[in-house]
């Protein structure tokens, strides 16, 4: 067993083979290490698939819908200029780490990027100031939300194989990222700014980013923040109701039913397309297109998750999996700590975000399981996962290039800047679940 996951780890990390077939192949090698017959080995990967997208497949889907939603109806920009309308520059930098936060909860971290890049120079140009001053906390936000809060992918796909409730998920992973995308956003960005550690950079000349393609609507940007707010207060209601003491009834049996994420999203999406459905026929026509396309990265993402749940599964039926979980606690080394370092040599070696979580919660799930934890505390593992995941974006991170291309800067210059802040965000949000760790 020991020897399928260095296996694993040597196709991802060293032969850069994607992860979808290198969890599959170390699955397998490891059933058949076990002892198990080619068929029954084949049967306990299929198990783990099914098991896994059964659960979430249709969450992902939903999600990426409700963000298309949301952001083809104009809400991603009139929120983003309605939270940060009539500041300072300082208090602009703050208030773009909590549009970050908001807006990548329905929208994948590329698309909001890209979405709100002329918001970012528009600022720039009104301050005088490097793009960068501005561009930091807003991406700082992006990437925290995106890895520790669903409905987005990668922390969906934790909650599933480590078999916590995404209600959880949500509550402890929205604590840590608001401190985690403000140290890796404005406050990082204020200490590189006086130290003079922003390139200007050479920023793309984009056709639209010398007015807003829409005028500006509060109207819009109130229903967008009720909108994103909405599955989470839903989720999250339906996890706590049960512990916070909330009688048996109807009206519990209505909030915990709300609750469940596959009824959520189809609420937020189904609220999404009445407040911001196109009136013409082109419109909706291209919002048909805009959600076909979301759904195509969601094929990639459910691969993955798939075959991290097929790993898990063959932990499980050999036994390995406890095996392992014995001698990682005998060594005295914390679930929490496991599943954070997991994921952070993954992203490191591999650069995916959502693989290298996918990855450290299949290896975490079993020392986990055997640690007895609580559904808080397999929360804030997630958590872990979630920052370690965050951390170190380099080279082989595809949206390490987004950023120095859209800029124009250097490799060292992005280095300096997007991996730095990259880096404090992941690991103040691993800081904040170990930190909460022992009272839950």
């Amino acid at each position: 067993m020991l020897l399928s996951i260095l296996a694993l780890l040597i196709l991802i990390m060293r032969a850069k083979m994607h992860p979808f077939p290198a969890l599959l192949i170390a699955g397998i090698a490891a059933a058949l290490g076990a002892g198990l017959a080619p068929a029954e080995a084949i049967a306990a990967v299929a198990k783990g698939m099914g098991g896994t997208l059964g659960g979430i497949a249709a969450v992902i889907g939903l999600g990426a819908m409700f963000g298309v939603l949301v952001e083809h109806g104009g809400g991603v920009t009139a929120l983003a200029k309605y939270v940060t309308r009539g500041s300072g520059s300082k208090l602009t930098r703050w208030m773009l780490g909590l549009v970050g936060i908001i807006i990548a909860i329905p929208v994948f971290f590329d698309v909001a990027f890209i979405i709100l890049f002329p918001l970012i120079m528009a600022f720039s140009r009104r301050f005088s100031m490097v793009p960068l001053a501005f561009a930091l906390p807003l991406l700082a936000g992006l990437a925290g939300a995106h890895a520790f809060i669903p409905p987005t992918p990668g922390p969906i796909a934790v909650a599933q194989q480590l078999q916590v409730d995404l209600g959880w998920v949500m509550l402890f992973g929205l604590i840590a990222c608001i401190p985690a995308a403000l140290v890796g956003g404005p406050i990082y960005t204020s200490i590189a700014l006086r130290k003079g550690w922003l390139a200007a950079g050479d920023p793309l000349s984009l056709a639209g980013d010398k007015s807003p393609q829409r005028d500006f609507d509060p109207h819009i940007a109130k229903i967008a923040l009720g909108l994103v707010l909405l599955p989470l207060v839903l989720i999250i209601a339906g996890a706590v109701a049960g512990p916070l003491g909330l009688a048996e009834g109807l009206l519990r049996n209505i909030v915990e039913t709300a609750g469940l994420p596959v009824i959520a999203l189809l609420i937020a999406c189904g609220a999404a397309f009445l407040a911001m459905r196109p009136s013409d026929a082109d419109g909706r026509a291209a919002l048909r297109q805009a959600i076909e396309k979301s759904l195509e990265p969601v094929g990639v993402v459910l691969l993955v998750t798939g075959a991290g749940g097929a790993f898990k599964q063959v932990l499980v039926d050999t036994g390995a999996g406890q095996s392992l979980a014995n001698a990682t606690l005998a060594l005295g080394i914390a679930p929490i700590v496991c599943g954070f370092l997991i994921a952070l040599l993954v992203r490191i070696a591999q650069g995916s975000a959502t693989a290298a979580m996918i990855t450290a919660a299949s290896l975490t799930f079993p020392i986990a399981a055997a640690a007895a934890l609580t559904q808080p505390q397999l929360a804030l593992v997630a958590v872990a996962i979630a920052g370690g995941a965050t951390a170190c974006s380099h080279v082989n991170d595809s949206g390490f290039w987004l950023i120095n291309r859209y800029f124009g800067l250097t490799t060292t210059e992005t280095l300096k800047s997007w991996s730095v802040s990259s880096t404090l965000t992941g690991m103040t949000g691993f800081l904040t679940a170990l930190l909460l760790y022992p009272f839950v």
